[in-house]
């Protein structure tokens, strides 16, 4: 049985067949949660929009290099400031990737939905840490393609949305992809792309002295 069929015929996983961008097995992929130690890099991919605005989490094990997917923001239809909320809650301190759609203009309001998130809060933005992710789609998939294979990327078996999306992300009979229902996949590639030049450790203050504090520092934990 060709690997991206076993789930389906196995345990009853519904399955695209020849059509699913990755056809790895979830069975190999999908792992029960795991805490996430302070000095592990992370950084979130972000895809934007009214429908459906979505945030996936990646932090990478520096033992072994393993990235996991270990969390995700998934909402429609709410405004930038319950997104960002959301995004903060998890931790203000952790970079975000977001599609670089999003230094188009807002319907809402005529600014870039990219400066809406980013700007500092004292200039009326949401305050996000933002850079725009590497959208090169088919070089991305091929990415987070690889290393799923090679057993460097683990899901969270609780990340529902992302793993929905898996199901269904395919190709029509001409090659090209099915742009629907891939909010959690686009931010999950702009974060795997990313992850080397921007993620990074959590900060830590340090008893050094009165108001002493050293940061995290990205390429090497703490």
């Amino acid at each position: 049985t060709p690997p991206h069929l076993r789930d389906a015929r196995s345990r009853g996983v519904p399955a695209l067949g020849r059509g699913a961008v990755y056809q790895i097995p979830e069975s190999q992929i999908v792992v029960p949660p795991i805490p996430i130690p302070p000095y592990w890099p992370r950084c979130y991919g972000l895809d934007v929009g009214w429908r459906v605005t979505a945030a996936v989490w990646v932090a990478r094990d520096p033992s072994d290099g393993v990235l996991y997917a270990y969390s995700e923001h998934y909402r429609a239809e709410a405004p930038p400031l319950i997104h960002a909320e959301a995004i903060r809650a998890r931790g203000a301190w952790i970079p975000g990737l977001v599609d670089p759609a999003s230094r188009g203009r807002s319907q809402a309001d005529g600014r870039t939905l990219f400066n809406q998130y980013a700007s500092s809060r004292d200039a009326g933005g949401l305050g996000l840490k933002l850079a725009t992710a590497d959208n090169s789609v088919e070089a991305g998939i091929y990415r987070v393609a690889t290393l799923l294979e090679q057993g460097r990327l683990k899901i969270f078996a609780t990340l529902s949305h992302t793993l929905s999306e898996y199901r269904l992300y395919r190709r029509d009979d001409k090659g090209r992809i099915v742009k629907a229902d891939d909010h959690c996949l686009d931010a999950l590639r702009y974060a795997v792309v990313g992850f080397d030049r921007h993620a990074m450790t959590k900060p830590v203050a340090r008893d050094d002295g009165p108001g002493a504090h050293i940061p995290g520092d990205k390429r090497a934990g703490y």
